[in-house]
């Protein structure tokens, strides 16, 4: 297993910052850092706009902050992307959408457990940009194929840079819009998502795995062919826990979960402090070890993060900020409480 587990820290790439050094320092201070993504800092570090650099019929206006699609735009640059598969720095992400991740490969890393990257995942991309109709491009038949190939190059090219900085380096695929594959997303079924998530995992190198804060079907997301799932345990804890069974075989085949267990949100950080969130998570564990799971086997698979991104506090970083020491305080705690020095 690359993925260090043993209740090391790490956190989502979304961050409020304006400020790049700032935010390199908070994403340094986890024992597994991350390029932080940020949107407050200019358009062209919105998570989605990174992920668009370079996809044909992309529309981007930075002055307005939007993403669209013409498929006229994609007939006429198609050609020109297929012609350039091969070349990885086509699908890199520059300086100019990005101001923090040149920074970060930059770094020395080999004294850390792991690293990791991160890019917006197919599902949630497609379903989130829209065509000259109004209509997401994961309805799009012609797109959607070569979207998923696209993306896979992305974060294969993305994950080859880290792994020169640190061989165990992973990937998240951030992917929100996976919540509405259960609910209102008419004409993509959760069958089709499955189909083309197992077509698009194929094609991505390990270790890679799926961020998300919502709640969707867990059993759906236990069943990829993930090697990491990274979820809102301070939100979806009674929840996941009912999926001990999904769980289980995740962690036997080697997958590690990374709890999402400090809120980043003003109201809800202050009406929390350490010992109420290691109860919360250890509840959580309780279930899961009367249902079968092995503690010491749990332990060893999981990280532990803050419990979502945060854009809208008024303190913009500073809570953002006090949960990640406070994640770090919790993980020290327990470490030492479960001998996992």
């Amino acid at each position: 297993m690359t993925i260090p587990g043993n209740l090391l820290t790490t956190a989502m790439a979304v961050m409020p910052h304006t400020d790049v050094d700032q935010a390199l320092r908070a994403a340094l201070s986890l024992d597994i850092p991350f390029w932080p993504q940020l949107p407050n800092f200019n358009y062209y570090e919105d998570m989605y706009v990174q992920a668009a650099e370079h996809f044909p019929g992309i529309v981007l206006d930075l002055e307005k902050r939007t993403l669209r699609f013409s498929i006229v735009k994609f007939a006429e640059e198609l050609e020109e992307a297929m012609a350039r598969f091969d070349q990885p720095e086509y699908f890199d992400i520059s300086e100019t959408y990005s101001a923090v991740y040149h920074r970060f490969l930059a770094m020395d890393f080999t004294d850390r457990p792991a690293i990791r990257g991160q890019l917006e995942g197919p599902i949630s991309f497609g379903f989130n940009v829209l065509d000259q109709d109004e209509r997401p491009i994961l309805f799009d038949d012609t797109v959607r194929p070569f979207m998923l190939e696209f993306m896979a190059q992305r974060l294969n090219v993305q994950l080859e840079r880290l792994k020169q900085l640190n061989p165990n380096a992973f990937m998240f695929v951030d992917e929100p819009g996976l919540q509405f594959l259960f609910s209102a997303m008419a004409g993509y079924s959760d069958l089709k998502a499955k189909e083309d998530l197992d077509i698009f995992f194929s094609q991505v190198d390990r270790p890679r795995g799926i961020h998300l804060c919502g709640n969707p079907d867990w059993d759906f997301l236990l069943n990829l062919d993930l090697d990491v799932l990274s979820l809102d345990i301070f939100t979806n804890a009674e929840i996941f826990q009912a999926y001990a069974k999904s769980i289980k075989r995740f962690i036997d085949r080697g997958g590690v979960i990374v709890w999402g267990l400090v809120p980043t949100g003003t109201e809800m950080f202050v009406g929390e402090e350490k010992s109420s969130l290691i109860n919360r998570l250890e509840s959580v564990w309780g279930v899961l070890l009367d249902k079968g799971i092995d503690r010491r086997q749990l332990l060893e698979h999981s990280l532990l993060s803050p419990a979502t991104c945060c854009l809208v506090n008024t303190d913009k970083e500073k809570t953002v900020e006090r949960a990640f020491a406070l994640v770090k305080t919790i993980s020290a705690k327990l470490r030492e409480k479960y001998d996992l020095s």
